[in-house]
């Protein structure tokens, strides 16, 4: 693969968007970064990027649960860079509570992000890839497009929904010099993450080290969390020649949570 591609990565303003960014700028990519933020820090962010690893480096606000919002997006990348090389779809949101009590905005809202998203950002980024006979695309799912936990039915069905897209695109691509494949990490530890340990120990009356131990690693028998740098290392992997022949992987980084 010659460098110089370029990556549209959604939900890449922070956490493992921004580290797949990060990895695919220092091996010599274009970025198209997207995703919510304050207008400063991203700006921070997208000429950090340039300066460090000296590519060119977009950012697009496009709203991923609004179909016309992500052609906008595939359009402004293509006009820019003349089409998207590599696509990684990301952005996500999640929700939890009884399937009874789960509210009918927050489920249209995780579906439309968490796996139509992903279905319009192909849609449209496709022809490009097909006229150049080259393209990869990476769907980042979750340990939860293979199992279930109680409470997700939404972010469960989305990717789970992400596995199956992600297979029959695969099928529908394979001879034709693209790849698709799906990423499922368990637990990563993101700010995110990071910033709910307090509160989730205060809810629960116990210590902040249990939560970490027994709340949110009690299904990964590493007893770790993934890092945001193993995710993006993978993706990098993805991309590579070497990886040419993979593709319709559903592939979990999870610390052994789906081998139980």
């Amino acid at each position: 693969m010659s460098a110089k591609k370029v990556a549209l990565i959604t939900g890449s303003t922070s956490g493992i968007g921004l580290g797949i960014a990060k990895k695919f700028a220092s091996l010599g990519h274009h970025l198209v970064l997207n995703g919510f933020g304050e207008a400063t820090a991203i700006e921070e962010i997208r000429s950090s990027l340039a300066k460090t690893y000296g590519v060119e480096v977009r950012y697009h606000g496009a709203d991923i649960s609004q179909p016309e919002e992500i052609v906008a997006l595939i359009e402004s990348a293509e006009a820019e860079f003349g089409a998207v090389d590599i696509l990684v779809n990301n952005a996500g949101i999640q929700f939890v509570s009884p399937v009874e009590e789960f509210p009918i905005d927050q489920w249209n809202k995780i579906i439309a992000i968490n796996l139509s998203g992903s279905f319009h950002t192909i849609r449209a980024a496709l022809p490009k890839m097909k006229a150049k006979g080259w393209g990869r695309i990476i769907n980042i799912a979750s340990a939860h497009a293979l199992v279930a936990s109680p409470y997700k039915s939404a972010y469960v069905a989305a990717k789970h929904g992400i596995a199956g897209l992600t297979k029959t695109v695969a099928l529908e691509t394979a001879t034709l010099g693209i790849t698709m494949n799906a990423i499922c990490p368990g637990y990563v530890w993101t700010p995110l993450v990071e910033k709910q340990v307090p509160d989730t120990a205060k809810a629960r009356g116990i210590t902040e080290e249990q939560v970490i131990r027994d709340v949110l690693l009690h299904s990964q028998p590493t007893k770790q969390f993934v890092t945001i740098e193993q995710v993006a290392g993978l993706a990098a992997y993805l991309i590579s020649d070497d990886a040419q022949s993979m593709t319709g992987s559903i592939l979990p980084i999870d610390g052994g949570w789906t081998a139980q």
